[in-house]
This record gives structure tokens, C-alpha cells and sequence, in this order.
């Protein structure tokens, strides 16, 4: 896949949550794995249906800032650069079983660009989960989970990178070291803390029928 460019970012139309350091944890396990954790600021006005909903349609447009753009492009309209649907589920469309292709720069940062194919092992209305996994064994896992509350949704993520085995150690460092560069843990939670948050601005003009009431 040939490198796609940085595009110009879109206006930012909603302010950007900030990190809630005391909801976000990242742990080192060994063989290089690691694990980040964020129990986000829970989503108000938003249910579990919109969020199964906007991932199953996340590759259409939407009306943004006086215009028609891609979905995922409004969802950071300053860092995401690409989605596309790799290869639909086995019913069709994005559905479990999909591989999605995710290509963007965290904080806009070149250092930071990430592009890659992740196989859709679970959307429901209780959550997504992407993995990757090499000759059968998974090496990254990122695991979005919601439930229901008082006219709020809770969101969780987890993400996951290298495998548990001691003979992985090679192809964990190498991830660790090549792909998931350091310093793109704090990008990263950053970047999914702001993604999550614009939630609230962007789903209730897409689903006002689905807002809770």
C-alpha cells in the first residue's frame, strides 16, 4: 500500500476533551507487550445503537462543516487521513469479519502515522474489536466496550500490542520499536480520548431518533 499523505485538516467545530490522566493506566508486561487503558468520560446523550451503528456505516459521508465529507475524516478532522473497507464481513458490509484499513497521524505528527489492516473479530452493541494477528496468533488487539447508563453510554478501550508467548519477543520488539514508536502511547491515548469525545457532538444529528430521551 503506497503512503497517503497528511490531508488538510477540517474545521474543528466541537472542542477536544483532554486527557483524564486518573482514567488512563499503561502497563508493561513481558516480552515487551504493553497495554493501555481508557475508561472514558462517560458519553452523554449517546447510546450503545448509535455507536454499533456508526461503526457499521463508518466508511459513509456525513455533513460537516457546511459540506459532505467521509465519516471517519469528521470523526478527528484533524488527524485521520483514510478508512476503507479492505474486505467486507461475510454477510457483506462492515460487520464482523470485515477488515478495515485505518490510516492516520496522531497529533498530526508524521513520527506518529500509522497504516493498518485489522480483521473486525466482534461488532455488537456492546463493543468493537480489531486484531491483527500473524500466522494465526495475535499481536494487537484494540477493544472498544459500551454500556448502557442514565442517558450517557460508558466507553472503555483497550489496546493491546505484542503477544503473550517468549518466542514472540522478536516480532514484539520489532513492533515496539518500528511500528508503535515510542512516545505513541501518550499520541495515542490523546488522540483516542479525543476521537471518543466527539462523539457527543457528531452521532445526535446523525441518529436525533435514536438520542436518548
Amino acid at each position: 500500500m503506497s503512503r497517503l499523505s497528511l490531508p488538510q485538516p477540517l474545521p474543528l467545530e466541537f472542542p477536544l476533551r483532554s486527557v483524564p490522566e486518573d482514567r488512563v493506566s499503561v502497563q508493561e508486561f513481558p516480552h515487551r507487550r504493553l497495554r493501555i487503558t481508557i475508561d472514558h468520560e462517560p458519553l452523554q446523550g449517546i447510546t450503545p445503537e448509535m455507536l454499533l451503528s456508526w461503526f457499521s456505516h463508518i466508511g459513509e459521508t456525513m455533513q460537516y462543516a457546511g459540506r459532505t465529507v467521509p465519516r471517519y475524516r469528521a470523526w478527528h478532522p484533524l488527524d485521520h487521513i483514510h478508512w476503507e473497507l479492505k474486505r467486507s464481513a461475510p454477510g457483506g458490509g462492515a460487520a464482523e469479519g470485515a477488515r478495515f484499513r485505518i490510516v492516520e497521524a496522531m497529533g498530526r505528527d508524521e513520527r506518529f502515522y500509522i497504516d493498518s489492516v485489522d480483521r473486525v473479530e466482534k461488532l455488537d452493541l456492546t463493543g468493537i474489536r480489531l486484531v491483527m494477528r500473524i500466522a494465526g496468533v495475535m499481536f494487537f488487539q484494540l477493544e472498544h466496550t459500551w454500556s448502557r447508563g442514565d442517558n450517557c453510554t460508558h466507553y472503555t478501550s483497550v489496546m493491546d500490542i505484542g503477544a503473550r508467548s517468549a518466542l514472540a519477543l522478536p516480532i514484539n520488539a520489532y513492533l515496539r520499536s518500528r511500528v508503535f514508536v515510542p512516545g505513541m502511547d501518550r499520541a495515542w491515548i490523546r488522540h483516542n480520548v479525543e476521537e471518543v469525545g466527539l462523539f457527543e457532538h457528531l452521532l445526535p444529528s446523525l441518529y436525533p431518533a435514536a438520542s436518548p430521551r
